[in-house]
């Protein structure tokens, strides 16, 4: 009896656990266009990007699910909109900042869970110009800004909301209710793909609220292809890519890890590849967070990233009066220092040269491989391995030959670790 009971629990587990990395309903063949593609390709090349969470919640400076976890009923949650007026709000000041960082492009929340909407939109009174005294649409600026600026604009969209009756009454199963939510959906996102000029990716997040529903993206993801062809798909849905999806997310971790505990049982996809992370501890603005990370950490980030084949989307979460507060801005401009200076190193390379070593990894670009030491070793030399390309040379970043020896296993660099930039110390590979 009690080894049935066991085999029982254990299939039931096995079936749950499938049944959440998979998404179970039809969709729809998918045959990307050359527009799509050369957009994907383009998304590869850029490889770092400013994710911002900005919305009402950061009134109460908690971060941006303060109305769950305080259990703020909606009727309260929505006064909030009365307090938020961001005076100090600059497009033109995001977008440099961005931009002077390194950043390609912007990921924005235009809605998240808590059913605020950041832009103007005829689907709900519940929006930034019609609800609070600020009255202007923040986002027509960011986007002129990031055009002027040759930054891409891309829109974060909760697809779970804490406040919507219908999206509530949908999930208990109500299947009036549900289809009246998919149709707001569709509407928000036909107004954000047609009134902000060229959106590079619709960013979705919150599947995992109902991890087997039928959240209908056979008519979502066609809506957004209809729309706009070129328009890349991402989905933070932690579960194997779903046919439309044109990349691949991970959340708080590298492709193919699972420190953070989202990507469990989530193999690694052929499509372009994107790691979200914060610079403190939350998404949206918290006068509590005291987990700033340090500017080698966060370059450390994007190193690795890039020798996994992937970009890194860095969160910022804006304070209510419209400004990046002063901790943001000091490691941002840090790692911009880097990056104007090491950049080639990154931008437009691709990874998995070889699989992440103990010193650190390499990207490549064409017949140069970049060699990132991220950590000292104590011996006189560091060792490549895997590596069946016949090295021709290796220079430091600025051109001095070091001595190197190729073998069958591998390539051995003679380099002692005194004299290694602390941070990241590349070399250059030249490969025949």
């Amino acid at each position: 009896m009690k080894k049935s009971i066991l085999i029982t629990v254990f299939s039931l587990i096995i079936t749950v656990t499938s049944a959440q990395k998979h998404y179970d309903f039809p969709m729809p063949e998918y045959t990307p266009t050359q527009g799509n593609l050369e957009a994907r390709k383009e998304f590869q090349d850029m490889k770092f990007g400013m994710f911002i969470h900005w919305g009402i919640y950061s009134v109460l400076a908690d971060g941006e699910w303060v109305m769950f976890l305080k259990k703020i009923k909606p009727d309260n949650y929505s006064r909030l909109a009365d307090f938020f007026n961001p005076q100090e709000f600059n497009a033109e000041e995001w977008v440099k900042l961005a931009k002077k960082a390194g950043m390609k492009y912007i990921t924005i929340t235009s809605r998240h869970h808590d059913s605020f909407s950041m832009f103007d939109t005829d689907a709900s009174d519940f929006n930034i110009v019609d609800a609070t005294p600020y009255g202007k649409d923040p986002m027509k600026e960011l986007a002129e800004a990031c055009k002027k600026e040759g930054i891409k604009l891309n829109f974060y969209y909760s697809l779970l909301d804490w406040k919507r009756e219908d999206y509530k009454q949908g999930k208990k199963g109500d299947a009036e209710q549900w289809d009246k939510y998919v149709d707001f959906m569709k509407a928000q996102l036909t107004e954000l793909l047609t009134n902000y000029g060229e959106i590079g990716c619709i960013w979705f997040d919150g599947h995992w609220d109902q991890k087997q529903g039928n959240w209908q993206y056979d008519e979502i993801y066609s809506l957004i292809h209809e729309l706009s062809p070129n328009t890349l798909i991402a989905n933070n849905h932690h579960i194997q890519p779903i046919p439309g999806d044109d990349i691949q997310t991970f959340e708080r971790d590298l492709p193919g890890e699972n420190h953070g505990g989202y990507s469990d049982g989530v193999q690694v996809s052929q499509l372009p590849l994107e790691s979200c992370a914060t610079m403190a501890g939350k998404w949206g603005y918290s006068i509590y967070d005291k987990k700033f990370k340090s500017t080698e950490k966060l370059i450390h980030f994007l190193v690795n990233a890039a020798g996994k084949n992937g970009n890194l989307l860095l969160n910022v979460g804006p304070m209510p009066n419209g400004k990046i507060q002063p901790e943001f801005v000091k490691t941002l401009g840090e790692i911009g220092e880097w990056t104007s200076t090491y950049g080639e190193s990154i931008y437009g390379t691709r990874g998995n040269v070889i699989n992440a070593q103990n010193w650190g990894t390499m990207t490549r670009k064409g017949k140069t491989l970049y060699m990132h030491i991220l950590n000292p070793s104590s011996e006189p030399f560091f060792f490549i391995p895997q590596l069946k390309e016949k090295v021709k040379s290796v220079t430091t970043f600025k051109g001095k030959s070091i001595k190197f020896k190729q073998s069958k296993e591998g390539v051995f660099v003679y380099l002692d670790s005194k004299n290694i930039n602390e941070i990241d110390e590349i070399l250059k590979l030249t490969i025949k």
